[in-house]
């Protein structure tokens, strides 16, 4: 059962830039954000890569919609993704877009996604409106979604950091992105949002942009005393667990955001390799980042394999060790691609 938790997938209606080409759209300074590919509207394309990949299902997420304040393209990209479920029994699974600082808004479009289109969970991005995901007018975002068993996928924020020296260099998406990841995570431990969800499960894209690589400077500095910031508001922060309770037994991380250049297997496995001595295994799930990332049937073939290759670990993480501890009813799902062959 290899599932796929990290797949890209935009409405036609929605989807801009050329038709029949790759290209990139930029911010207002200029600085390069999300590929606008046509390959993200042509859902019969990402069936025939993953029928060549040997992908069984995947989940969907549309980058208009990880910080999008308006409800009614938010449901535009929901009504969407149900209707493809539909189309393709088994294969893709939907998740829930909202204006998540709305708290209304967002609680009401969450119980429809999750009731009555039947999303197992909820993507939003690493920041909202430059605002962090600890920001107490998320709460009751938080709260929707644990009440109503919804897991949250955090993607990068659709934009590039507001900071000049992330203006050159593409550093916005090859480093910026990463590091907004691993700052909502802190944040996110220390916000004690967990403690008071004990069911929450979120899930952070890319090992949590590579967390894992700086956890001896993190763990080093969340000791308060030593660092003299235990009295300092805005700096004293402390779960009341140990951190790495919240790393091992509360967060997940998809192995997607290696970005390889050309050699997809290669340069994808050594990212997996390195990740999964990194976090717990029990706490990672498969993940491609097509067709961003990746966006060559061959490619994604490759990496498939060459992930498989590494070791047991990682072919049980490729092959669905995790997946019912965020999808329940994943088997069930793809029951349905079985019944539909028949």
């Amino acid at each position: 059962m290899i599932i796929d938790f990290q797949h890209h997938y935009t409405p036609p209606q929605l989807l801009k830039g050329k038709k029949d080409a790759v290209s990139v759209g930029v911010d207002e300074n200029g600085n390069p954000m999300h590929l606008l590919n046509p390959l993200l509207g042509d859902i019969d394309a990402h069936v025939r890569m993953m029928d060549a990949a040997g992908i069984d299902a995947a989940v969907l997420s549309s980058m208009v919609g990880f910080d999008q304040p308006d409800l009614k393209i938010c449901r535009i990209i929901n009504d969407d993704m149900k209707a493809v479920e539909g189309t393709h029994p088994g294969r893709f699974i939907g998740l829930a877009h909202v204006p998540a600082l709305k708290a209304a808004e967002a609680k009401k479009e969450l119980k429809r996604c999750a009731v009555d289109l039947g999303f197992p969970g909820v993507v939003i991005a690493s920041e909202l409106q430059e605002r962090g995901l600890d920001d107490e007018d998320l709460m009751a975002f938080w709260k929707a979604c644990a009440d109503l068993n919804l897991y949250v996928f955090i993607h990068p924020l659709p934009r590039v950091i507001s900071w000049n020296q992330m203006y050159a260099d593409d550093l916005g998406r090859m480093l910026g992105w990463q590091f907004s990841l691993m700052t909502a995570a802190v944040r996110l431990i220390n916000s004690g949002v967990l403690d008071k969800l004990p069911t929450l499960n979120v899930q952070f894209a890319h090992f949590a942009g590579g967390l894992g690589r700086y956890l001896g400077r993190v763990r080093g500095f969340q000791q308060r005393d030593k660092w003299g910031t235990s009295k300092l508001k805005g700096h004293n922060r402390q779960p009341p667990k140990p951190f790495d309770h919240y790393l091992e037994q509360r967060l997940f991380y998809d192995c997607a955001g290696w970005a390889g250049p050309d050699h997809a297997g290669p340069w994808g496995a050594e990212w997996v390799r390195f990740g999964m001595r990194e976090l717990a295994l029990p706490q990672i799930v498969f993940a491609t980042d097509y067709p961003q990332a990746v966006r060559v049937d061959q490619e994604v073939v490759d990496y498939v394999n060459a992930v498989r290759a590494l070791g047991p670990n990682e072919r049980a993480m490729l092959e669905g060790l995790n997946v019912e501890k965020l999808i329940p009813d994943a088997r069930a799902r793809l029951a349905k691609r079985k019944k539909a062959k028949k």
